[in-house]
């Protein structure tokens, strides 16, 4: 693995970036009713293809960021296997301590394979519930099978820990968390995450669940608590599965603990999922133009929510 030759990226609040999350399309083949977009703004209807950063520009990044110390990376969307292209801009990257995939799983069970040979090293998968009805409301699609089959095909793939992620919808999937903890389980102690997600109020009016009371609940049955240095997150351990709590929302302490730096879809820095403040345009960017564009990006940095900051 490189070294690192060009001094820390740091944030005026003392935080030090370790991740990049580069979102590489908008487009997306489901219709999820809280979808966020990664905080960008658009239709992923129109976001063609012309318009998304290149896999050139992508690697020219990494080069650079790797250079300050950036050993992470986690690629995004809309859904990045709507990109034909993925396989090869993972081929471009420079060696990483982790290199990992948010996706609907709706593709995965395609190119896993391949995918763990381009170099790929783990996926998360949005999973919000395991029955049909259910799935087809909160996406618009009826391809639950199609994503669970994504899950198995990333597990023998090696392409673990496999996370999923479970948006809580009140009313919606509230009284699924036992089933899916349970279904975690069965492929083995560590190799499926199951990740309890607070739901950020975008698109559609859903309501969100009382957090407080479900980490109550996962309390009593754990027989180990793990708080984690990233965003001090919350792991319990359950009868050999393992169940991450993630609450962004009014958390400073997320906030304050938050190490990564955004890539728009368009080629464009952010420093927040919830904020455009800041914006800074890698697109057209040469590998050492790179270096004061990161820092540029990293100096406007700020938290969203800051009260005991």
């Amino acid at each position: 693995m490189q070294n690192q030759t060009h001094p820390p990226l740091i944030d005026p609040y003392n935080r030090r970036i370790k991740s990049l999350r580069i979102s590489i399309t908008q487009r997306c083949n489901l219709n999820c009713i809280y979808c966020h977009g990664e905080g960008e703004s658009g239709s992923p209807d129109t976001n063609a293809p012309a318009c998304e950063i290149s896999a050139e520009t992508i690697a020219a990044l990494v080069r650079a960021a790797l250079a300050h110390g950036v050993r992470r990376i986690k690629f995004t969307g809309g859904e990045p296997l709507c990109r034909s292209d993925f396989a090869e801009i993972l081929q471009e990257l420079p060696p990483l301590k982790d290199i990992s995939l948010t996706t609907n799983g709706t593709l995965l069970s395609e190119c896993a394979h391949d995918l763990a040979e381009a170099g790929l090293h783990r996926v998360n998968v949005s999973l919000d519930t395991l029955y049909p009805d259910r799935y087809r409301r909160i996406t618009g699609h009826n391809m639950l099978n199609t994503v669970l089959d994504g899950i198995s095909a990333a597990v023998n793939a090696g392409l673990t820990p496999v996370k999923l992620n479970m948006v809580l919808l009140r009313g919606t999937n509230d009284d699924e968390i036992g089933e899916m903890i349970d279904f975690a389980r069965k492929f083995g102690s560590g190799v499926v995450i199951l990740q309890l997600i607070e739901l950020m109020e975008f698109g559609e009016s859903c309501e969100r669940v009382d957090m407080d009371a479900i980490e109550t609940a996962l309390s009593l049955r754990a027989s180990e608590i793990v708080t984690r240095s990233m965003h001090r997150r919350r792991k319990y351990l359950i009868d050999g599965a393992e169940v991450e709590v993630v609450r962004p929302i009014d958390n400073s302490e997320f906030c304050a603990n938050c190490n990564r730096l955004r890539v728009t879809s368009d080629g464009k820095l952010k420093g927040c999922l919830l904020s455009n403040h800041g914006l800074v345009d890698i697109s057209s960017a040469t590998e050492e133009e790179m270096h004061v564009l990161l820092e540029k990006a990293v100096a406007m940095r700020r938290p969203y929510y800051t009260p005991d900051l």
